[in-house]
């Protein structure tokens, strides 16, 4: 594949993948909204890009990574979006978490215009998309899952495929970080109450972590709430609701309950009304649960 790409989204995770890519020999086409965050990728690599359509000018691959519906529709088929200029047969891989029902949309306007569009959600925080251990998640065209190949192996330790059904993948990360956030929240609910009663938060998070839950999860997420070690903000508790959001419309779709997700939900939305949503998804259910009164 021509070692060319169009790349969108410089966020916490964008900027870190961008890197991978250039890394791995790629020269990018790179857009975001607040420019001079590209400023901070390898300069020989890269063309700044002015609007998404730019970007996706003239190269058999786009990669977005957005952080909505709203905002992908937009980059994707508005007056100056991907879809005016990708050619026919080029890719659209989207990387974030999104509904199924937006991947399902814009998968039919690629198709209108001779281009295909897949779902690659991944799961990492910034320092694993840093170090290249990001779980990648992918369904949409076999032959085009197959052509991306390399450049997915270029951003993660692993991909797994969910099938053809474009939505499949955003599924999967929507449970998944409904998962891990029902996590989180239970882990900062016994920390603190590990505390109250005299003991080191972190070392019952050590000690859980290497022993009943020895996963990257409660590992890393345990760490960070036992430290309480807030910044640098890596994921808003904004986004979060979110995610947790997405997660409910899912539910509501099949009547499915879903009362430990809600949990989750409740706490980042309430950390939001409270002006924490520029904060770490951490901060807000830690510190909501060091705040909840008996």
């Amino acid at each position: 594949m021509e070692k060319k790409l169009g790349f969108i989204g410089l966020g916490n995770m964008g900027i870190e993948m961008a890197r991978n890519l250039i890394d791995a020999g790629y020269h990018l086409q790179v857009y975001n909204r607040t420019a001079d965050k590209a400023d901070e990728l390898k300069q020989a690599s890269i063309v700044k890009c002015k609007t998404p359509a730019e970007a996706a000018q003239g190269v058999p691959v786009v990669i977005t990574m957005l952080s909505d519906d709203d905002i992908i529709k937009e980059a994707t088929t508005g007056k100056d979006g991907i879809l005016s200029t990708l050619k026919k047969g080029g890719i659209h891989i989207s990387m974030s978490t999104l509904s199924p029902g937006i991947s399902k949309y814009l998968a039919e306007q690629h198709k209108n215009t001779g281009s295909i569009y897949l779902t690659s959600p991944v799961f990492g925080r910034p320092e694993a998309a840093a170090a290249k251990k990001l779980w990648i998640c992918v369904s949409g065209d076999s032959q085009a899952k197959k052509s991306v190949q390399p450049i997915l192996d270029a951003l993660g330790q692993g991909v797994i495929d969910f099938g053809e059904d474009v939505g499949n993948a955003n599924v999967v990360k929507i449970i998944g970080n409904s998962m891990i956030f029902a996590s989180v929240e239970m882990m900062a609910e016994a920390f603190r109450l590990a505390e109250e009663h005299g003991l080191d938060r972190s070392a019952v998070a050590n000690f859980f972590g290497s022993t009943l839950f020895n996963a990257p999860v409660y590992q890393n997420y345990g760490k960070l709430i036992a430290e309480r070690k807030y910044e640098p903000v890596k994921f808003k508790a904004v986004l979060g609701r979110k995610d947790l959001r997405l997660a409910h419309d899912l539910a509501k779709e099949k009547g499915t309950a879903i009362p430990t997700i809600d949990v989750a939900y409740n706490r980042l939305n309430d950390a939001v009304n409270k002006g924490w949503g520029d904060r770490d998804c951490v901060e807000a259910f830690d510190r909501g649960v060091t705040e909840d009164k008996d």
